[in-house]
């Protein structure tokens, strides 16, 4: 196939929706099929949802499809397969891990999760003590994550572990695929201050991976998950959103709506806010655009960071401003989502949600380490035991 151009992919988008069109094609099928004509992730290889074409263009493709009546493939039910799992799997992966996992992955038949953070191992990732132990073509996991956002739904699983504690604690470190329906995988909620049940703690007791689902080398794993973390932060920090879209679209609707709740104080931080994440919008679309030219830098820390600080301010400001109104939203029973809410439902919960966003992705002093040392270049905070083995560390 010759190079793919602006022109080329929009003729082979028109060709793809005469063939398959969306009121008459079952969604699954659909979804399949466009996997199979390339146009999922443009930018991927052919074969494996792309045509190796510029990632800039495909905004394009997906509005012509929108506009056509296409279903999409319900991307905040599967963010973190979309987010993390597929750009580490296309890097890192072999060619039959490849083809087994990315299309069921784009198309929704499979939803993973990350097994990642640890009671005693949050912020400090690389200190993380699940173990994985080689036993003939298999690895042995056994251990406890926390955190784990859609783990009850989850078919697969992003999965660090340590495979020798005698290396330094980023050394020790290997990446896997973890299947959540084998034996010993347990999944249990956590209830937030929201009142669902969205993250989960999941213990690994005697899990068998086959090491044909490890992902890169043997020891590789720190390396690996920095690539999914760095795709984690922009895909959260980063999302594309129209002008208002996002937490400040709902406080500037009331504001509209309903003048009797305005005061000049609130006008001016509302002002502020409403220009601020204007600004964040449109630093996430210049991001993406480097992103056209390889992958993910640390500026996506800074997205990220800023997210959540603005996430905060502005929802704090909806509750001000709706006072006692505020505090309510309909449902503070136990559920358990499919999917991760940033900004939808009321208020009050909108409020109490973004709290966690200091936290998920990577905390907000973490990520202003990673901004001042690999963006500004500021020196490094000193680390004793950043040589010292794994074993050998206070825990």
């Amino acid at each position: 196939m010759s190079p793919v151009d602006a022109a080329r992919l929009a003729s082979l988008t028109r060709e793809f929706l005469a063939a398959h069109p969306p009121a008459t094609t079952d969604r699954t099928a659909f979804l399949r099929a466009r996997f199979d004509a390339g146009l999922a992730w443009v930018h991927f290889p052919q074969g494996l949802g792309g045509l190796d074409a510029p990632r800039s263009l495909q905004a394009a493709v997906d509005a012509e499809l929108e506009a056509a009546g296409a279903p999409d493939n319900d991307p905040r039910r599967i963010g973190i397969g979309l987010g993390m799992a597929a750009p580490t799997i296309l890097a890192y992966g072999t060619e039959e891990q490849k083809r087994r996992f990315l299309r069921p992955l784009w198309v929704g038949e499979e939803v993973w999760c990350q097994l990642f953070s640890e009671p005693g191992a949050g912020s400090d990732l690389a200190a993380l003590a699940t173990r994985a132990v080689r036993d003939g073509d298999h690895w042995v996991v056994d251990g406890q994550k926390v955190w784990t956002s859609s783990a009850h739904t989850a078919r697969w699983a992003i999965l660090v572990a340590r495979t020798d504690p005698d290396l330094p604690k980023h050394q020790g470190i290997t990446y896997f695929l973890c299947d959540m329906t084998d034996p010993g995988v347990e999944v249990r909620p956590l209830r937030q201050i929201t009142g669902e049940a969205e993250f989960n703690e999941v213990f690994l007791t005697g899990v068998r991976i086959p090491d044909a689902h490890r992902l890169g080398a043997v020891g590789q794993g720190w390396e690996v998950a920095r690539t999914t973390l760095m795709n984690e932060r922009v895909s959260i920090g980063g999302m594309r959103l129209p002008r208002e879209g996002g937490m400040i679209g709902p406080v500037a609707a009331t504001w509209r709506a309903r003048p009797e709740l305005r005061g000049p104080a609130l006008h001016d931080r509302l002002l502020t806010l409403w220009v601020e994440a204007e600004v964040s919008r449109l630093t996430a679309e210049r991001l993406r655009q480097q992103l056209a030219a390889g992958r993910p830098g640390p500026e996506g820390s800074g997205m990220k960071l800023a997210f959540a600080r603005l996430n905060q301010r502005i929802s704090a400001l909806e509750v001000e401003l709706l006072g006692e109104e505020g505090l309510l939203y309909d449902d503070w029973t136990m559920r358990r989502p499919e999917h991760v809410d940033f900004t939808g439902r009321e208020a009050g919960y909108r409020y109490l949600r973004a709290k966690g966003n200091s936290i998920e992705g990577g905390t907000d002093e973490v990520l202003l380490n990673v901004v001042a040392e690999r963006v500004l270049g500021l020196p490094a905070e000193p680390r004793d035991d950043k040589d010292l083995p794994w074993k050998d560390l206070a825990r």
